[in-house]
């Protein structure tokens, strides 16, 4: 809410507040595109998105009879994804241990659980059910705004041997809160990201305090390992497969798999051939 707000204060409202909605015409749309050219596409369609809800609400609301222009979105390709190598994380969590147990924790339970930083803030000891090594996932915080994590949805995580080590040793009495600061308050995203920033150093790395990359490296290890992607969608919460699909390159098996079905093809058709039962030759085209 805070972010599409923001979007609606900065972007939206100095060009339209004064125009009435049936007004804002298809040539608008396209003046708007062009005076935010030196953004980011994927800001650009944010951008467009809460434009277009807000005259399909107004739409809803009988304030308009009809949409009054179209607000058609940028082309996007899928963004990369950067991760950690394996050896770089494993690099991280050793470096983290010896900074803070909290940091430790913090950067397993990003990359070991994949945690998005508000899920990582909002986790609580009665989420963390240790007899079945499993995290629930039931809450995210940002700006201190509690809410349900990114989709709308609860999820359930198992825990590595190493995360429900690291979370046994950091039990405590303090708060519900499982990551707490020198005084007693929660966690928040500035002190995590100074302590990653502080991990990254020890680890000869570049410091740039960022969280959700654990997450990214999460799940590109889980492709790497060959796990269904349906898996991984339910781990990581991701709304749709889609969201999932930027890791699957990186499937040696789903590679291998396609290199053995060529082979099978070749080795089919130098069979029919040596028969004698030959094939016709010709270009074929896929429309």
């Amino acid at each position: 809410m805070d972010s599409k707000q923001r979007i609606y204060r900065t972007r939206i409202e100095a060009r339209f507040s004064r125009r009435r909605l049936d007004a804002i015409s298809d040539e608008d749309i396209q003046r708007l595109k062009a005076e935010l050219r030196h953004l980011s596409v994927k800001s650009v369609n944010n951008t467009l998105t809460v434009l277009g809800k807000l005259l399909k609400v107004a739409v809803e609301w009988n304030v308009l009879e009809r949409m009054p222009c179209r607000v058609k979105l940028l082309k996007a390709s899928l963004p990369s994804v950067e991760f950690y190598e394996p050896e770089v994380y494993e690099g991280l969590v050793e470096a983290a241990g010896r900074v803070d147990p909290r940091v430790h924790l913090a950067v397993v339970l990003g990359g070991d659980a994949g945690l998005r930083l508000g899920e990582l803030i909002g986790l609580e000891w009665h989420d963390v059910d240790f007899r079945r090594g499993l995290l629930q996932i039931r809450r995210a915080v940002w700006e201190g705004h509690v809410s349900l994590p990114k989709g709308g949805k609860e999820r359930v995580v198992p825990m590595t041997a190493r995360l429900s080590a690291a979370l046994q040793e950091h039990r405590h009495l303090r708060g519900v809160r499982v990551l707490l600061k020198d005084d007693g308050t929660p966690a928040d995203r500035a002190w995590i990201a100074y302590g990653m920033r502080r991990a990254q150093r020890r680890a000869n790395m570049v410091e740039d305090g960022r969280i959700h990359i654990l997450r990214h490296t999460f799940c590109s290890r889980l492709a790497m390992l060959d796990v269904p992607a349906m898996s991984i969608k339910e781990l990581a919460g991701h709304a749709n497969l889609q969201t999932t699909q930027r890791y699957l390159h990186l499937s040696s098996k789903a590679k291998g798999t396609a290199i053995k079905a060529l082979d099978g093809a070749i080795a089919g058709l130098a069979t029919r051939l040596a028969t004698g039962l030959g094939v016709v030759p010709g270009v074929s085209e896929i429309n």
